[in-house]
């Protein structure tokens, strides 16, 4: 059983989960995932940050963070939630733990009222892949640090309206 909690991005267990998933990028890719991210963004009510734990021990995590329109991206909607650092420690994979912390983060935006999540992967991930694909995310067109690169893959899913969620304060387009 996954014991899914609201964790800080820059929180101990947070920040040891990440440094293992950009070691998989490392050995993947040859470098670590350079898109920028802020604590700061994963915080409510514009983000979201979550880490599962195995018999006490923090074994996967993910997080999103409010996006909207950008000039820059022309993918990004107001109303996006980007899903990133979604991770399951090698010994604890095959469980189903990576679609729950999916689950509760698409949960979480849409209670926030986001509209659609969104995120990036790629192509050296096929596991990843195949899971966002079985959960219903639909290719789009490249985005953020990666909108370019050959082997990026970017995928987004419309959330359901969750009821009782309405815009955020705070948000510029009145999105939270």
């Amino acid at each position: 059983m996954l014991d899914l909690r609201p964790t800080a991005f820059d929180h101990p267990d947070a920040v040891r989960l990440i440094a293992e998933v950009q070691a998989v990028y490392r050995e993947r890719y040859g470098d670590e995932d350079i898109t920028p991210l802020d604590p700061a963004q994963f915080a409510p009510p514009l983000g979201h940050f979550t880490v599962g734990y195995a018999g006490g021990i923090a074994v996967a995590c993910g997080g999103w963070r409010a996006r909207g329109r950008d000039g820059a991206d022309p993918e990004l909607r107001d109303g996006d939630a980007e899903i990133k650092r979604m991770y399951v420690a090698a010994a604890h994979r095959g469980r189903g733990y990576a679609r729950a912390v999916l689950a509760e983060l698409e949960r979480t935006a849409a209670a926030r009222g986001r509209r659609r999540t969104i995120l990036e992967t790629g192509t050296r991930q096929p596991e990843a892949i195949a899971l966002y694909r079985s959960e219903g995310y639909a290719p789009i067109p490249g985005f953020g640090a990666y909108r370019c690169e050959p082997d990026s893959r970017c995928f987004a899913k419309t959330l359901p309206l969750a009821c009782g969620a309405g815009p955020s304060q705070g948000s510029p387009a009145g999105f939270g």
